[in-house]
């Protein structure tokens, strides 16, 4: 389904979003160096039970700050999804996002509850409501100094390698490979890692650390309809222990979602139904 694409003006930024299907408004808040486009076949899959509206954060691809690039800050990604919503003139929304996506709609519930119908808040990196955050922010601290020190390129590698992600289209769920893609990204696939990967620098330079230290309201969280999801490859890792901290201190909900941290990409049918139900029973 081809979407529907706009631009909204924000205070410091335009951004850019795609709008598919009809019914009531979900949106999509994509992570760090994310933008729409990675969320084009799950919101294929969703578009004939909701409006799905996807977009890219303020910084990323064609979401542009009116001026020189700032330092990602949460409030100002929760008043700019607020903002959305509010321009979408459906009443409160159903939110998903994902890692820090899912940082930006803990955010924007917490800050703006009369935007949100229900969240789900995939694999959010919320190493700061740990009992002993100091491991997890070592690591995003070494993330971050070798992006200073050595450049984009290691860095990347560094990120991709000790989260076993893939580095881009034509990998398998498995991760990082040495031999040749296991398929032919489409062209749209080609060009919406074109996109992000323009994006990693502007990550490394203004959003691990934001996105790494921002800690969730948690007494402003409480009772409101949240869900926090984990993947089903990512039990055990250090990306579960983060969302059960979330969760238990919330009192919420958890939902398995198919695949790890982008199960979203190599699952999309599977993750938009998991989703679908999983906003039903919020």
């Amino acid at each position: 389904m081809t979407p529907q694409t706009s631009t909204r003006k924000v205070p410091g930024a335009s951004l850019y979003y795609e709008m598919r299907g009809s019914g009531p408004v979900l949106l999509i808040i994509p992570g760090g160096p994310q933008d729409a486009g990675v969320f084009a076949d799950v919101a294929g899959h969703l578009a004939d039970r909701y409006t799905v509206v996807a977009y890219d954060p303020r910084g990323n691809s064609r979401s542009t700050f009116d001026g020189e690039p700032q330092e990602q800050d949460l409030d100002v990604h929760g008043d700019d999804a607020a903002r959305l919503i509010e321009a979408l003139g459906a009443g409160p929304a159903y939110v998903f996002g994902t890692s820090g996506g899912a940082q930006i709609g803990l955010n924007l519930a917490a800050r703006h509850p009369g935007r949100v119908r229900a969240l789900v808040a995939h694999e959010p990196p919320s190493m700061m409501l740990l009992d002993d955050p100091s491991p997890s922010l070592a690591g995003m601290r070494d993330l971050h100094d070798t992006y200073r020190s050595q450049g984009v390129e290691a860095a990347m590698q560094k990120f991709f390698s000790e989260n076993s992600l893939s580095e881009g289209p034509g990998q398998d769920e498995a991760g990082p490979q040495d031999g040749p893609p296991s398929f032919e990204p489409s062209p749209e696939e080609a060009e919406t890692f074109a996109r992000v990967s323009g994006n990693f620098e502007y990550w490394l330079a203004h959003g691990v650390m934001p996105l790494s230290l921002y800690r969730p309201d948690i007494e402003a969280l409480r009772g409101r309809p949240v869900v926090v999801g984990i993947g089903e490859e990512s039990i055990g890792q250090p990306i579960d222990g983060m969302g059960k901290a979330l969760a238990d201190r919330l009192g919420s909900k958890r939902a398995a979602f198919p695949g790890d941290h982008m199960g979203f990409a190599p699952y999309p049918d599977r993750f938009a139904e998991t989703l679908h139900l999983t906003l039903r029973g919020a």
